[in-house]
């Protein structure tokens, strides 16, 4: 009787164990407004788009099962799984709780669309797992440091920074002018608090850095290599097209000038396959010369002004990425301060004139060729990954990466065409979403068009999203 008494209780616990360590969906639903699938995109075996599902899990996921397209993309406490169009389910395998299987018609989904998101949030079903929450102190020098956690701020007082956060992985940046920042993952336990000590190290010198060589910038048989980070010069270096800017550490900006115009804006007919918002083609005048960046924005100079570098790719001559509309407003800022100059982003038409080679256009459908593998980094060539800058074929002006490479921010707020004329337009009044243009590393070649457009909200940060500065004259 005793045994038998044991073999109950003991399956009575079993089963309760399990039942404790069910997940649930707390929600299924499309995200009209996240262009992630878009901007984004990965291909099926029949080359159409995917649909992207972020799950929002605090724990560690194991595996995905169904008709998925690996890899999947991890961050924290988020997974993005690329799926083909019509997917109906999806299998998810954790460390901590039983496998669930997600049908997607249980939650108002009857299958998943090409080039959509959706976000699915999972939780376990016990009231404790869901509260379970830790603290995480972290200590640095030098004090006047700022220390961020999931890219959100915390409060620091003598250079201790306290905060308490959901079990699981969290993302930290201490960084400060004149240091090299810091930055890592820490993944909270249930069990006892967790504790960091960090010491930020002095940057090198101007004179430390001449003696340290640059990395090295793939070849190409036509193109002359660019050299990122300039020696430091008293006044800008100048000819009747080119400027050089220096900012700090030996790290300056090259500009090209593009002459003032009138152009065709929008879905011309060498933009294959246009997209809707890239109509109607109208023609726009700009009226004065300016100065646009003959790079994207380097990490090495996000780095000289801003002391950090938020990219997931790391490397002083990769476009700076992971920064979003407001980032790039402060990180101006701070560069006006240290030049005494007045950089801003490029408008939309700015930047697409410049793109098609100004008053030297000679018509190609990508910015410097109709070929773009000549002179971008996309899905097909990138090996899911940013390169150098300048690594590629440059386009008329002799301005590089404006296809490819990373999505570069505009000044302008989103805005559908009209077919009337334009003189220097700066887009809508007021919205919900920025411009990006040029297309990325990780997106197919229809985005890497000269006239395509992304509409993106101003606090959206990507790995495949970056800029380039223009200045006035």
């Amino acid at each position: 009787m005793r045994n038998i008494l044991l073999s109950f209780f003991l399956l009575f616990t079993a089963i309760s164990s399990a039942i404790a360590q069910k997940l649930t969906v707390e929600s299924f639903k499309l995200a009209s407004s996240d262009l992630t699938a878009q901007t984004q995109p990965r291909k099926d075996t029949n080359n159409c788009n995917c649909a992207v599902v972020k799950v929002l899990f605090v724990g560690d996921i194991i595996d995905f099962g169904g008709n998925i397209v690996k890899p999947v993309v991890k961050y924290t406490n988020e997974t993005w799984v690329y799926m083909p169009q019509r997917s109906r389910q999806l299998k998810i395998t954790t460390k901590d709780y039983l496998p669930l299987m997600v049908t997607f018609e249980d939650y108002g989904v009857d299958k998943l669309e090409s080039n959509r998101t959706y976000v699915l949030t999972l939780v376990g079903n016990t009231q404790q797992q869901a509260q379970q929450s830790q603290t995480l102190t972290i200590k640095y020098s030098p004090s006047i440091a700022t220390v961020l956690v999931d890219n959100k701020m915390i409060n620091c007082s003598n250079g201790v920074a306290q905060t308490t956060l959901p079990v699981g992985q969290h993302s930290y940046i201490v960084f400060c002018n004149g240091y090299e920042s810091e930055e890592g993952m820490v993944k909270l336990k249930a069990s006892a608090p967790s504790n960091l000590q960090i010491t930020l190290t002095k940057e090198a010198t101007a004179t430390q850095q001449s003696t340290v060589s640059q990395p090295a910038v793939a070849q190409q048989p036509v193109v002359q290599q660019p050299v990122i980070q300039q020696p430091v010069v008293q006044t800008p270096v100048t000819n009747s097209d080119n400027i050089t800017i220096p900012v700090k550490d030996g790290i300056s900006i090259d500009m090209v000038r593009v002459e003032a115009g009138t152009f065709t804006m929008g879905a011309t007919p060498e933009m294959e396959n246009p997209l809707d918002d890239e109509k109607p083609a109208h023609q726009v005048t700009l009226t004065n010369d300016y100065y646009i960046g003959k790079y994207e924005v380097t990490q090495a100079l996000w780095k000289a002004v801003m002391g950090n570098n938020p990219s997931y790719s790391k490397g002083n001559n990769l476009p700076v990425e992971r920064v979003s509309w407001d980032n790039c407003q402060k990180f101006i800022s701070k560069l006006n301060r240290i030049t005494g100059k007045t950089f801003r982003l490029p408008t939309e038409a700015e930047w697409e004139y410049a793109a098609r080679g100004g008053n030297k256009s000679r018509g190609y459908q990508y910015s410097g060729s109709s070929n773009l593998s000549d002179v971008a980094w996309y899905e097909d060539n990138s090996g899911n990954k940013t390169h150098n800058v300048g690594s590629k074929q440059a386009n008329e002006l002799g301005i590089y990466d404006m296809s490819g490479n990373v999505h570069e921010w505009c000044q302008d707020w989103y805005d559908k065409y009209s077919n009337s004329s334009k003189v220097n337009p700066t887009g809508a009044n007021s919205g919900s979403y920025r411009v990006s243009r040029g297309g990325g590393w990780a997106n197919s070649a229809g985005l890497c068009n000269s006239s395509s457009r992304v509409n993106e909200t101003p606090g959206n940060r990507s790995g495949s999203l970056g800029l380039r500065l223009v200045l006035s004259e």
